[in-house]
Order: C-alpha cells, then sequence, then structure tokens
C-alpha cells in the first residue's frame, strides 16, 4: 500500500472570515467605521470622509455633528501609515471650515500633528498636516499652541520640501506665525532666512508672494535685517524688482525693501548699486499703485538720512514729490505725504517745498475721508513749518490752521499731535495766532490735554503755550475748562511733558484770573513738590512756580516770607502766616467761611472804598458808630454794621470794608508825599504806622504789649478769622511790617516784606546816601530796616547788630 499524500487545503478555523468588502451609503455608517479594530476599513472609511468633506462645507458640519473628528485626530497617530495618511486628507480638508477649527481647538490635536512633521513622514502627511495648521494658525492661540510646541523648526524644515503644496501649507502658517514678536526672532534665529530667500525663485507665483509677505514681517526686526544683507537678500530683491516680468511681485518686494531702508549699510548697498536710480524710476513710472506707493515709501525711508535728503534735494526729487500730491490714489498720496515729511527735514528742501505751490497740496489732504491720510498731511505740514515762517504763513494763506484745528478733535494720536505741533510753529506769529484763536483752537486742545499719548501731551502743551500769551486766549482756556488738565500734568514723571506743562502754566500765569484758578487746583503744592526733588525740578518748574507767585502775593508771602519792592500789594492782599509744607493754602474766601478758632486771625488789605464794591442803596446807613476809634480819623465800623451788610447778601462772598485803612491811604498822600528828603519820607511813614498800630514799645516792656488779646477780641467782635488790617489798634512787628508795606506801596514808594521768626517782620529799603558837603552820592545804594516798633522812623543798617536786635529775639 502506497504512502498517502498531503491534503490541497484545509477546513478554515472555527474563528475566521474570508475579507469582505464593504459599501458605506450614508455618512453615519461611514463615521461608525471609524471606530472599526480592521486596519482595512480605517483605510477605506478615512478616504470615503475626505471624498465627502471635499465636496463642501455643508458636508463639512454634517461629519462634525456626527463626531468624525475626534476619531480622526486619533487616527492620525495611527501606527499603519496608510491610515495616518488618509486621515490626515480628511482631517486637512475639514479644517478649513470654520466651526470645525473651533472644534479642533477645543481637542489640542496641534501636539499631534507637529509630531508628524519629521522628514521621515509621508509627503501626503506633510501636505495635509501643513494644511490643517494653516487653517488653525489664524487663531491666536492655536498660534501660541504651535509655537509652544516648538512648531516652528519643522515648518522651517519643509520650506525646502520637493512637494511645492507643503512649500505653501508651511509658508501659510509661518507668515500668520510671525505676525507676533517672539515667533519673529525665532525664524530668525531657526536659520530662516536661507530658505525664504531661496523661494523668491520658485515657479509658483503664490509661493513667491507668501515668502515676500514673511519677509517683509520679519525684517521689522534689526538682527533679521542683518542677516537678511549677508545672505545677499537685498541683491536678490533688486533682482526681482529689475525683472519686468516680476511685476506681480514688485509691491512685495518694496515692502521688504523699504524695511531695509532703515539700516545704513543697506542705504550704502543702494548707493553702490544704484539702487536709488532704481527706485526714482518706480516712482516716475506711472504703474499700478500700490507698486507706486510703495516706491515711495522706500525714498520716504531713504531720507531719513541726512545725507539721503541733500543727494536726493540735488536731483530735484521735491518737484516729482508735489507731482505726486496730486495723483488720485490716497495710498499714493499717503506714501507722497511721508516722503515730503522725511525730506522737509532739510532746509532747502522745505523752502523748494513752497515754491512749487506744495503746500496748498498738502493742506487740501486735511479734509480727505482718510483717517490715513490726514496723519502723513499733519506729520508733512509739522515738519514743513518747524523753524520756518515763511512756511507757517503759507498753510495759514492755504486756510490750513482752521482744518488743522479740526484735526485736534480726532481720534487718532498721531494726528492730533502732529496737528498742535504744526499750530505751534505758526503762533509765533501774531496775525496768524489772532486767527487761530477766532476758530477755536483753545477748547480744541482741552480735549488733547486730557490724553494719555506722550507726544500729544508734549505738542499740545507747547501750542498752549504759543496761544496763551494772548490774553483772550488765556480768559477762553479758564472758561474751557482747560486749566485743571493742564496743572494734572504737573503729575507727569515724562520730563517733555512736564517741561512744556510748567512752560504753558509760566504763560498762562500773566493773568490773577487764572494764576488764582491754577492754584486751587493745587499747582503751587505740586510745583513746590517738583522744585524739591532733584530729578524732576527744572528752570521751567521754577520759572512757573515764580510767576505763579508774582500774580498771588499772598501765597508768595505765605511760602517764600518775602515781599520785593516790585511785588504790589493790592486789595485782597491776605496774611495767614507761614504756610505748613506741601499743604494748599486756601483763598481768602475759603479762609473767611471757617469757624472762628484760637489761631493767630488772617490779616486782610481792603482800601476799595464803598462805592466801587457794592451799589448805592447797600451802603450803610449809620456810619458814626464805631470800635477802637481813632483820634482825627473816620470811626470804624461795628462788627453789627459789618453782619447786616452780608445778611443782605448772602448768596455772594465780599470782603469786609476797610474805612480806616481808605483814611491812612488818604494820609500818606497827603502828608508823606510833601516831604523832600527820602530819608524824612520813611521816617514818617514809619512813625504813622506805628501811631496807629499801638505806638512806640520799649524792647523790655513787649511783654506788657497784649496785641495778642486785642486781635482775639477783634476775632470775637467779628466772629471772623479775618480782620481787616486797619481795625487793629494793637499791632505786632508782623502787622506793623505789612501795614508799612501796604501804605508804600499805594503812594508809590517801594519796601520789601520779610517774615522772621516768632511774628517778627520788617521792611528793607534801598536809597542813597548823600554826602551834604559834597552835594553827591556814594556809587551803590544802602540797605536798612525800618524801625516801627521801639523807635519809630530810625533807620537800622542792614547787618548791623541794630537790625539784627531788630529781627530776632
Amino acid at each position: 500500500m502506497g504512502k498517502k499524500g498531503k491534503k490541497d487545503s484545509e477546513t478554515p478555523g472555527k474563528d475566521t472570515f474570508e475579507p469582505l468588502p464593504f459599501e458605506g451609503k450614508t455618512p453615519e455608517t461611514i463615521v461608525l467605521l471609524l471606530s472599526s479594530p480592521e486596519e482595512d476599513i480605517l483605510v477605506k472609511a478615512c478616504e470615503a470622509i475626505h471624498i465627502f468633506a471635499e465636496k463642501g462645507d455643508e458636508n463639512m458640519v454634517c461629519l462634525l455633528g456626527l463626531g468624525a473628528l475626534e476619531p480622526l485626530c486619533q487616527l492620525i497617530t495611527h501606527i499603519n501609515r496608510l491610515v495616518r495618511r488618509n486621515a490626515f486628507m480628511a482631517l486637512g480638508v475639514m479644517a478649513n471650515n470654520g466651526d470645525v477649527r473651533v472644534a479642533l481647538k477645543n481637542i489640542d490635536v496641534i501636539p499631534s500633528i507637529i509630531d508628524k512633521l519629521s522628514l521621515d513622514e509621508d509627503l501626503v502627511v506633510h501636505e495635509f498636516a501643513t494644511l490643517c495648521l494653516a487653517s488653525l494658525s489664524v487663531d491666536f492661540i492655536c498660534k501660541v499652541k504651535i509655537f509652544d510646541n516648538k512648531g516652528l523648526p519643522p515648518l522651517i524644515q519643509l520650506l525646502s520640501s520637493p512637494d511645492p503644496d507643503v512649500k505653501k501649507n508651511s509658508l501659510e502658517v509661518i507668515l500668520n506665525l510671525v505676525q507676533d514678536y517672539d515667533s519673529r526672532l525665532a525664524v530668525h534665529e531657526l536659520g530662516g532666512i536661507p530658505p525664504l530667500l531661496d523661494l523668491l525663485k520658485s515657479d509658483f507665483p503664490v509661493i513667491q508672494h507668501l515668502a515676500l509677505k514673511t519677509l517683509q514681517n520679519i525684517t521689522i526686526d534689526k538682527d533679521t535685517r542683518t542677516t537678511l544683507r549677508e545672505e545677499q537678500g537685498y541683491e536678490k530683491l533688486m533682482d526681482i524688482l529689475s525683472d519686468t516680468e516680476l511685476r506681480d511681485l514688485h509691491a512685495e518686494a518694496l515692502d521688504v525693501v523699504a524695511n531695509c531702508m532703515w539700516d545704513s549699510e543697506s542705504l550704502q548697498l543702494i548707493h553702490e548699486g544704484e539702487g536709488l536710480t532704481r527706485l526714482i524710476e518706480f516712482v516716475l513710472t506711472p504703474n499700478l499703485p500700490e507698486i507706486q506707493s510703495n516706491a515711495v515709501k522706500c525714498i520716504a525711508r531713504v531720507a531719513q538720512s541726512s545725507e539721503n535728503r541733500k543727494l536726493l534735494h540735488e536731483q530735484n526729487f521735491e518737484t516729482t514729490l508735489v507731482e505726486l500730491l496730486s495723483v488720485a490714489d490716497i495710498s499714493v498720496k499717503t506714501a507722497t505725504c511721508q516722503a515730503v515729511s522725511a525730506m522737509s527735514l532739510h532746509r532747502d528742501s522745505k523752502n523748494t517745498f513752497r515754491e512749487l505751490g506744495g503746500i496748498p497740496a498738502v493742506v487740501q489732504m486735511l479734509s480727505d475721508d482718510s483717517l490715513v491720510l490726514r496723519e502723513a498731511a499733519t506729520q508733512a505740514l509739522s515738519n514743513l513749518t518747524q523753524s520756518n515762517k515763511l512756511n507757517a504763513f503759507a498753510v495759514y494763506e492755504a486756510e490750513g490752521h482752521e482744518f488743522l484745528v479740526q484735526q485736534l478733535y480726532e481720534s487718532c494720536p498721531r494726528t492730533v499731535a502732529n496737528a498742535a505741533a504744526t499750530l505751534g510753529n505758526m503762533a509765533g506769529q501774531v496775525v496768524i495766532r489772532c486767527s487761530m484763536l477766532s476758530h477755536g483752537a483753545i477748547p480744541a486742545l482741552v480735549e488733547p490735554l486730557k490724553s494719555t499719548d506722550t507726544q500729544v501731551l508734549i505738542n499740545s502743551t507747547l501750542c498752549v503755550a504759543e496761544l496763551a500769551c494772548e490774553t483772550e486766549a488765556r480768559a477762553e482756556l479758564l472758561s474751557a475748562g482747560g486749566l485743571q488738565p493742564l496743572v494734572n500734568l504737573l503729575h507727569t514723571y515724562q520730563k517733555e511733558v512736564l517741561r512744556n506743562a510748567c512752560l504753558a502754566i509760566n504763560v498762562c500765569a500773566c493773568d490773577v484770573p487764572t494764576a488764582v484758578e491754577m492754584c486751587k487746583f493745587g499747582a503751587l503744592e505740586l510745583l513746590q513738590e517738583i522744585n524739591q526733588s532733584v530729578n524732576r525740578r527744572s528752570s521751567f518748574s521754577r520759572l512757573a512756580m515764580n510767576s505763579l507767585l508774582n500774580f498771588n502775593l499772598s501765597v508768595k508771602y505765605s511760602l517764600t516770607g518775602h515781599l520785593a519792592c516790585t511785588d504790589i500789594i493790592s486789595d485782597g492782599f491776605y496774611d495767614a502766616g507761614k504756610a505748613p509744607a506741601g499743604q494748599r493754602i486756601l483763598t481768602l474766601e475759603e479762609l473767611s467761611k471757617e469757624p472762628v478758632n484760637k489761631q493767630q486771625p488772617i490779616i486782610v488789605v481792603n482800601t476799595a472804598t464803598e462805592e466801587t464794591v457794592e451799589p448805592p442803596e447797600e451802603r450803610q446807613s449809620n456810619p458814626s458808630e464805631t470800635v477802637h476809634g481813632t483820634k482825627g480819623r473816620t470811626p470804624r465800623k461795628k462788627k453789627e454794621d459789618v453782619k447786616q451788610k452780608d445778611e443782605t447778601l448772602p448768596e455772594s462772598w465780599k470782603m469786609m470794608d476797610d474805612d480806616s485803612l481808605q483814611v491812612l491811604v488818604k494820609e500818606a498822600k497827603e502828608t508823606i508825599m510833601l516831604l523832600r528828603d527820602e530819608r524824612e519820607q520813611w521816617a514818617a511813614l514809619a512813625r504813622l504806622v506805628s501811631e496807629v498800630m499801638g505806638g512806640a514799645v520799649e524792647m523790655a516792656k513787649l511783654n506788657e504789649f497784649f496785641w495778642v488779646l486785642h486781635l482775639s477780641e477783634l476775632k470775637f467782635q467779628l466772629q471772623s478769622n479775618v480782620v481787616p488790617i486797619g481795625l487793629i489798634n494793637k499791632g505786632f512787628y508782623c502787622h506793623r511790617a505789612l501795614l508799612f508795606k501796604c501804605l508804600a506801596d499805594c503812594i508809590g514808594m517801594s519796601c520789601t516784606l520779610v517774615r522772621g521768626e516768632y511774628n517778627r517782620a520788617w521792611n528793607e529799603v534801598l536809597f542813597f546816601n548823600r554826602d551834604p558837603s559834597r552835594n553827591e552820592c556814594p556809587s551803590g545804594p544802602c540797605r536798612y530796616i525800618i524801625d516801627l516798633m521801639h523807635q519809630p522812623g530810625s533807620l537800622l543798617g542792614a547787618n548791623t547788630a541794630a537790625a539784627e536786635q531788630y529781627q530776632t529775639i
């Protein structure tokens, strides 16, 4: 019997089946198959979803609703290369839909996508992975995730991919990322410049455009521009600009060149390679507006250098720019204004623009609807009028100041700053200044004074300082509410803003109303603080402080304890004592309204007659009653009379009348001025003051001179902390010195008022001692302290022992 042979086949096991083909006819079925454990089924399911999604957004939204997104995001990491590829194809197509992109943000699929960008991965995976990232990278959060998950290094590597679609998609992702500073730096540090420059030679225009746009973004940074120059990038850009067949790239190439123009090294390359000539050709040749405007931008950058401005001027480039001002395209006119602005930094070019009639053309643009054009026009006018009176007048003749005032109401800080600067440049001429004021320049400057933009504040404060030399402007600034924001600027630590604010305050302090108003807003206290600071004080802050004090002598005396011969006391002056450091000094009205206290009274000066301060029907009917009358002089009014008058006008505050002081002023004028000898005039005035203030008091008996009790009685009788100086019958050093200064100022004699310690005060006079034998004066005047207390009328030589004894305890 022969041997048995082997069977050709065996019966299949019970747990296996033959492969079964499938057809999914509904999206629901296909989505369900994405969870299959069978790789063949997954491959076909992903392919089916890719085909279905390609048909439109409606299908993509349908797949999203059926839950296809999460399994696809898992399948892109599948071990099977074919499954991964098809899953990426489906996901890449679906990511183009906005709803899908939102959903992908929540799934956090970006790390998985970036992981598959390695060079050993399938090109199809690269294409659709980068396509997916290109869609996601338009979102800021996704951009951050791509950067944080180190997506830039593989994307830069893929710029050298053999697949043009991969290059295109990678470029789109990089372009979206380099909108942010960190990504711009990273592209440079990761060596992204050479592959970007290589892509400029691509056969595909879309890739060239994307490469140029990316270069435009990253060349904002200086280090990137340096690398671009080292890689001969500038030459490659000029090659594009020289090729007429690449006109579609010229606008973007010029954008990159314009960035390069910030560096002096690139400007040197322009000269060496005749690049400037090529740029001027672009400007002169009628072309697409975008190309022409970008060429002008490049010229504007070139003109940032004084050497280049001179070169352009020698080539009469101003003529070309003036012609371009009449071009209809907004972008060309805007770029031209920017070039005019740059060229105007050259002195001769300023005059040339005026002579060519360019100024009216720029002024006309101030009424254009384009915000960008108006900003560029105001910048050009600012530079044109800087230190050039003829140009300023040309702007005025073109009625440019009217438009510029309106620009102060703009929302764009640069436009406001430029307009304020131009108006400030023009305001130096009286006729222009007055016209500016008539067109509402001051009210228009109030809001800029509240700006948070430093340049707006610098220019607007300087403009206010120029305009405020007119009385009308100061009054208008007061009524328009501009003084408070001006004073508020004293809080700033920006030196130029602070300097200009002090300058404006100095000018505004020329009027008592504006000076008083600024003091109400705390200007003096702020200036005190500034002048005590080593870092903030300046000659301008000291000037502003002195100006405010000169027009508010009460505050000046309270703060400094000194009034000069030129400081003339007038009605409303009050002595509130030495001011505490850093504390606001209250006004006389505020002090008058305070409850009576135990402190020393505030002494007020008021020489006004009744006729000048109130209507006739409101005068007192019984002037004969007196309080502490003085022999030979008009009786002083009782407190009852004063109170009665106050009650007739409860709605408004006014100073108390001081009839006795009026009599003293009249007596001084009638008697003192009749004396011919100056020394005798001073002595007589001193005796008059001493007589009405209680007479001479021996040094040893000062403790028996009850002036404090007397002033307390006056405060009680008046029911006020404010006491008119004419009511004082027992005055100490400080009261006598103030009265002496007041009377001297009234009759035209000059003396100082100085506050000492412990209620001491004195007056210093200056006059020549004449030698009777030779009838001549010494070479210089002599300084004397007037004794008003002990030997009234005695002249004590300054710095002598007698004077020092009078001034101190």
